[in-house]
């Protein structure tokens, strides 16, 4: 049965695939790191970094071998086939793809695309029995595998144009989303019916349902909200609130909490544009908030500004770090940035991709700076029992500094309703 290739299109027919020539550019800068690590090849599973490198997301694995080795670029593919011959760039593709092999005949078709020894795997993602599988399928070949999960993370930190674009598009539809949060917002309304409310904005703009994260067993709920004393309720998230959510199978996100009169509403929405992350916050109140969360807030904005000053000075993420906490101390705050004692997260900052928690972290450990094209998330925010405040916003370090690629000053970081 033929289907027809043209509806794999954004609206109204837009071409939403990869530019080729980023592909290009991507599986050269991986053959050029594989050869300073001293990796033959990879033989790579991981839907993200598949995507990241193909164009798609099939049921499939990509052989690509180091700068010099001779090796062929294969996109081996399961299903569908056709679909992954489109999304990767049709007949101007920059790798070849074709059937999967039967894992049988595994190392002798890597063998005869090249390979001498068992290419290294993402062993960081891909779970150990998989790995285990697959290298013993290829043990005809010389040696046994390495792991390039942290080769891959790496080269994928400094953003190209193209991505930066994407990001920059998908913190347009995130402020939209504020938008939809400002008009909506009332005394008694529930998180969730807000959070319904800036969904269908965000659905209705090409958001796919996934958040992508790293962290082994971290999910997340695009649309945080917390009303008043929600705020101060734990949760399993790594980061400084995390909402009550629906249940307890759900304990993220929104919940049934209702805006009550004079309490802060804490709004932390992520957007996705074509696998493209924006995380923003802002906060709300139904009536006037008191002059003391007020001031929390203005402690936050603050903070902000001196890690981002920071990163765009090209200072390590640990300084930045440093230099934030200890200036949130001395306001009075440590013992509840970033959460309250004993759930507080320990960053202030996290960067962003094509997965919610991609490094470095402006956190204790990141000895080294936000490179040029890296995006950062920055959000300092305090927690008590009573609430939480705060705010963010992503950004990008460029030769410049640092440009804002959501909401920033076009929309206040405090709402009265």
């Amino acid at each position: 049965m033929e289907w027809d290739s043209s509806l794999l299109s954004g609206p109204d027919g837009e071409d939403w695939r990869v530019p080729v020539n980023e592909l290009e550019s991507r599986q050269s800068i991986l053959a050029k790191s594989l050869a300073a690590e001293g990796i033959e090849s990879v033989y790579i599973e991981d839907p993200v970094d598949l995507y990241w490198l193909t164009g798609g997301r099939q049921n499939s694995a990509l052989l690509l071998g180091s700068e010099g080795s001779g090796i062929q670029t294969l996109h081996w593919v399961r299903k569908s086939l056709k679909r992954a011959v489109f999304e990767g760039g049709g007949d101007d593709c920059p790798h070849q793809v074709e059937e999967h092999p039967r894992m049988a005949d595994l190392g002798r078709r890597l063998a005869k695309a090249g390979c001498s020894k068992v290419p290294a795997m993402q062993e960081g993602r891909v779970p150990r029995s998989r790995c285990s599988f697959i290298e013993q399928k290829m043990k005809s070949l010389d040696g046994e595998s390495s792991d390039c999960t942290g080769v891959l993370h790496k080269i994928r930190e400094n953003k190209s144009d193209w991505e930066i674009s994407m990001i920059r598009k998908s913190g347009e539809i995130n402020m939209a989303m504020f938008e939809k949060i400002r008009e909506k917002g009332r005394l008694g309304v529930s998180e969730l019916e807000l959070a319904g409310a800036a969904e269908d904005v965000s659905r209705s703009s090409g958001f796919g349902g996934r958040i992508r994260m790293r962290k082994w067993p971290m999910d997340c709920d695009r649309v945080v909200i917390a009303a008043g004393r929600s705020g101060g309720v734990p949760s399993y998230f790594d980061a400084a609130l995390g909402g009550t959510g629906s249940s307890p199978i759900s304990p993220l996100g929104a919940g049934f909490s209702k805006v009550k009169e004079g309490e802060p509403v804490l709004v932390d929405i992520v957007h996705v544009h074509r696998g493209y992350v924006s995380d923003c916050t802002r906060m709300f109140s139904s009536g006037r908030l008191s002059g003391e969360w007020k001031s929390r807030l203005e402690d936050m904005a603050e903070i902000g500004s001196l890690v981002r000053e920071s990163l765009g000075r090209g200072e390590e993420c640990s300084e930045a770090w440093m230099k934030g906490y200890s200036v949130a101390d001395e306001m009075g705050h440590g013992g509840n940035l970033m959460g309250s004692p004993p759930d507080q997260a320990r960053f202030l900052g996290h960067s962003v991709g094509l997965e919610l928690d991609e490094t470095p972290v402006v956190a204790e450990g990141f000895d080294r700076p936000l490179g040029l094209g890296g995006i950062m998330a920055i959000e300092p925010k305090v927690v008590y029992e009573e609430g939480a405040i705060g705010i963010e916003d992503t950004w990008t370090r460029s030769s410049e500094g640092m440009s804002c690629l959501t909401a920033g000053d076009e929309f206040p970081y405090f709402t009265e309703w």
